[in-house]
C-alpha cells in the first residue's frame, strides 16, 4: 500500500465511506447500544499505579460503574502487574466485579524467552488474544531497514503460530518501531503487514497514532480480516501528518509541559497513553476531537474488530465511555 501525503491524510473518498455503509447495510439489523455491539474495554496500564497498589479490585468496580465490562491487562513482567502473577486469582478478582480479560499485553522478551508460561497465564485468565505493544526492531531517528522488518516480522509469525497451536491469537499493536519509515521512505507499518502471516498474527490498531502511520479507515478497508483489535483515544487530526520519534532520545519537557502532562493524567508511555511515541492522541477524550467515530466503527465493523479499549487516563476514560454510549453503528 502507497505511502500517502500529508494533504491526502483524512480525506477520506467518496467510494470507501459508501463501501464501508453498503457493507454494514449488507450485514442486517444496524446494531444498537455500545459500537459494534460488543461490549467497551479499556486497558489497565493507564491506571497501574492502582494495581500496584492492591487496588485491583476497586479499580474494576469503578470501572463496572462507568459502563466498561471488559479490560486488556499487561503481563506480569511489567513491574506494576507483578502481584497479577497468580493467574487463577486474577480470574477470581476479574469474575467477582462481573467483568471479563479478553487480552494482555505482553513484553516481547517474555513472548521470546518464556512463551509456554505466558501462555498458561493467558488461559488461566480465560484469553483469546495475546498482544504485545511492538516487536521491538531496531530503529534510528525513526528510520529502520527492510532487512529488520523481515526478521521481526518473522520470529513473530513463529510466536504466533505457537499461539495458534495453543488456541490464543497473537495481536501486534503499533508503537515504536511499527511507526518508523524504512530507508526508501516507505512506512514500516503496511510493510509489516506484507511479511506477517494474516493467520497467525492479527492487528490492534493504536488510533492516538493516525496522524504517523495513517488513516485507520483506509488500514480496516484495505486488510478485512486482519484488525481485530484498537485502542481508542481522541485524536486531533487537524494538526497534520508527523514523523515518528522511534529510536530518537526523547526530549527532556518544560516544567510547562511536565505539569501540563501531570494535568492530564500522566499517562507516562508517551502520547495517547502509548508505551512509545503514538502519534498524537494528546490529552483529548474520545468524542472531543475530529475524528469521525461514526465512520471509524463502520470500517472496523468491515475489518472485523472484536474488540477495542479505551486507553486513557481515569478522567479521559469517563468521558470517552459516555460518548461511545451514544454511537449506533
Amino acid at each position: 500500500m502507497a505511502d500517502i501525503s500529508r494533504r491526502e491524510f483524512f480525506r477520506k473518498t467518496a467510494t470507501d465511506v459508501a463501501v464501508a455503509g453498503f457493507l454494514a447495510a449488507a450485514g442486517g439489523a444496524t446494531l444498537r447500544a455500545n459500537p459494534l455491539g460488543v461490549p467497551i474495554g479499556s486497558q489497565t496500564y493507564p491506571h497501574r499505579a492502582r494495581i500496584q497498589s492492591g487496588e485491583f479490585a476497586g479499580l474494576l468496580k469503578d470501572m463496572k460503574a462507568i459502563g466498561i465490562e471488559v479490560i486488556e491487562l499487561c503481563n506480569p513482567t511489567y513491574n506494576e502487574f507483578k502481584n497479577l502473577t497468580d493467574g487463577k486469582q486474577t480470574r477470581k478478582i476479574v469474575d467477582d466485579n462481573g467483568m471479563k480479560c479478553l487480552s494482555a499485553h505482553f513484553q516481547m522478551n517474555s513472548l521470546r524467552n518464556d512463551l509456554p508460561k505466558q501462555i498458561e497465564w493467558a488461559h488461566d485468565l480465560g484469553m483469546t488474544q495475546m498482544s504485545t505493544a511492538s516487536l521491538g526492531g531496531r530503529v534510528t531517528n525513526g528510520m529502520t531497514t527492510l532487512e529488520e522488518v523481515k526478521r521481526a516480522a518473522d520470529e513473530y509469525n513463529k510466536i504466533g503460530a505457537a499461539a495458534k497451536k495453543a488456541g490464543l491469537q497473537q495481536a501486534l499493536h503499533n508503537e515504536g518501531f511499527e511507526n518508523s519509515k524504512l530507508e526508501d521512505g516507505r512506512l514500516t507499518y503496511p510493510v509489516l503487514l506484507e511479511y506477517l502471516d494474516p493467520d497467525l498474527v492479527k492487528m490492534q490498531f493504536q488510533m492516538s497514532s493516525m496522524r504517523t502511520v495513517g488513516d485507520p479507515i483506509m488500514y480496516f478497508m484495505n486488510h478485512p480480516g486482519r484488525f481485530i483489535s484498537a485502542h481508542l483515544q481522541g485524536v486531533d487530526t487537524t494538526q497534520g501528518m508527523q514523523a515518528s520519534r522511534a529510536g530518537i532520545p526523547p526530549v527532556k519537557p518544560t516544567p510547562e509541559e511536565a505539569a501540563a502532562a501531570a494535568a492530564a493524567g500522566g499517562r507516562g508511555r508517551g502520547q495517547g497513553g502509548g508505551r512509545g511515541q503514538g502519534g498524537g492522541g494528546g490529552g483529548l477524550a474520545v468524542g472531543e476531537d475530529t475524528v469521525d467515530w461514526t465512520k471509524v466503527f463502520t470500517a472496523a465493523k468491515t475489518a472485523g474488530l472484536k474488540n477495542y479499549f479505551v486507553e486513557q487516563s481515569w478522567d479521559l476514560t469517563v468521558k470517552s465511555v459516555a460518548f461511545l454510549k451514544t454511537l449506533n453503528v
